[in-house]
C-alpha cells in the first residue's frame, strides 16, 4: 500500500491522539527532566514542519524537522502508530525529512533520543540511516538518559 508524506495540521484529532500516544510513551520510559518532545503547541512554531505519513488516509505516524539555524536542523517527534510498526513507516519518514533538510541546503541533521532500552529500535534505525553518535548540541546537556545523534548532509543536486 502507498504511503502519503505530507504537511499536516496539528488540529487533526488522530494527529492529536498520535502525538498524545507519544508523550505518554516518552513519559513512561524517560524522568520529566529527560522529555524533549513536543507537544502540539511546540511542534507548531515557525521554525518547526510537520508531517504524517497516511495510508489511505488513516494515519500511520508522524515526523518534523525544526530548524536550528540555517544549516542545521533537528529531527523532532518521530513516531509510528502501534499497529504499522515495523512495516517501513519510520524508515519512509525518515527519508523524506532528510531529503528535504538537504533540499534546505542543511549542512547537519542533529536528534535526541532515549538511552533506555526502549529506544533501542529508534537508535537502530538511525544508525542504518548514516547517523552518528555525537555530544549533545543545541540547548541540549549532558544526560545519562539521552543519546545526541547527528548526520552531514550533502546539498541535493538540482537537474
Amino acid at each position: 500500500m502507498i504511503l502519503q508524506i505530507a504537511i499536516d495540521s496539528l488540529a487533526r484529532a488522530d494527529v492529536r491522539a498520535l502525538l498524545a500516544v507519544h508523550l505518554e510513551d516518552m513519559a513512561r520510559h524517560s524522568p520529566p527532566e529527560s522529555t524533549h518532545a513536543l507537544d502540539a503547541d511546540g511542534l507548531a512554531q515557525p521554525a518547526v514542519t510537520f508531517w504524517t505519513a497516511r495510508r489511505q488516509g488513516e494515519l500511520v505516524g508522524c515526523a518534523a524537522l525544526k530548524a536550528l539555524d540555517n544549516q542545521q536542523g533537528e529531527l523532532k517527534s518521530m513516531r509510528t502508530a502501534t499497529r504499522y510498526q515495523r512495516q517501513g513507516v519510520a524508515s519512509a519518514l525518515l527519508a523524506h525529512v532528510i531529503e528535504v533538510a538537504q533540499d534546505r541546503c542543511y549542512q547537519q541533521l542533529f536528534l535526541e533520543t532515549g538511552s533506555m532500552a526502549a529506544f533501542a529500535p529508534a537508535r537502530a534505525l538511525y544508525l542504518r540511516f548514516g547517523f552518528a553518535y555525537c555530544e549533545p548540541f543545541a540547548d541540549y546537556t549532558a544526560d545519562p538518559n539521552s543519546v545526541f545523534m547527528t548526520r552531514t548532509l550533502q546539498p541535493l543536486v538540482q537537474a
